[in-house]
């Protein structure tokens, strides 16, 4: 996205939250910002309201301490909290910072799509070293998915009920009872949204039953050139997205055999 789009996707944002505050009602509509969107010729509108990180906020929102969640069906609402929708990527300590060759692939660099991350910490084992300290590990291996499910949870005050919502889910790893779920990203953004954990964490506790299931945890992935960097957490409260909590980190610096 150009830094005149990332502006004009702001101010659809800012003007929503505006009309917003003056009906005294914080949920908008998907109309509304196609509207908003043509008025200022944003022309991505279903863009406009997937802001990844807190650096996307528009200065208005950020004052006031509120950040965009989905509701489904077409549906948003401006929350107050944005510590408990953005949260921070926590340095890596010097004795998790790993060197790490490895024989390049054909495919390794061909993209920079998140699937393509997922491949490169996946085939080269350095997902399997993190989570389980075993690079022999066998964990089953369920690809990207986009399930609809109806949520609830709280940010502060507000009790959020989503009635069905598309939960986006890049790449899904099972083993000894733990589902970890992952997201990816390039660069290294200060923070990310919660709900991009929460989210699939919730569906997962929602529909697993049989067998049993040990433990559900969330990792984010980041890459910048030939480093990846890995985030686990879990959630103390799986009602709010805010008591995400740090499992560990670790940084892999590739080097080519």
């Amino acid at each position: 996205m150009t830094t005149q789009d990332m502006s004009k996707k702001q101010t659809v944002i800012a003007r929503l939250y505006d009309v917003c505050k003056s009906r005294g009602n914080l949920v908008f509509t998907n109309d509304e910002v196609r509207e908003v969107a043509a008025s200022v010729d944003f022309r991505n509108h279903f863009d406009a309201t997937k802001i990844d990180n807190s650096a996307g906020l528009p200065n208005l929102l950020a004052a006031d301490d509120v950040f965009v969640v989905h509701l489904g069906q077409g549906r948003h609402q401006f929350v107050y909290g944005i510590a408990s929708g953005y949260h921070q990527f926590e340095p890596i300590p010097e004795e998790r910072r790993y060197q790490w060759r490895y024989r390049l692939s054909i495919l390794n660099n061909i993209n920079t799509s998140e699937s393509n991350i997922l491949s490169v910490g996946y085939n080269q084992r350095i997902i399997h070293d993190f989570l389980y300290e075993d690079i022999a590990a066998s964990p089953n291996l369920h690809l990207s998915h986009c399930p609809q499910v109806p949520l609830d949870y709280r940010i502060g005050a507000d009790e959020i009920s989503v009635s069905q919502v598309q939960v986006e889910i890049d790449f899904t790893l099972e083993h000894l009872g733990v589902i970890t779920v992952f997201e990816a990203r390039n660069g290294e953004p200060a923070d990310f949204n919660v709900l991009q954990l929460f989210n699939p964490y919730r569906y997962y506790r929602r529909v697993t039953q049989s067998p049993p299931v040990t433990a559900i945890n969330c990792c984010y992935l980041l890459r910048q050139g030939d480093r990846l960097r890995l985030y686990l957490y879990s959630f103390a409260d799986p009602q709010n997205p805010g008591s995400i909590q740090l499992e560990r980190n670790a940084e892999y610096t590739l080097v080519p055999r």
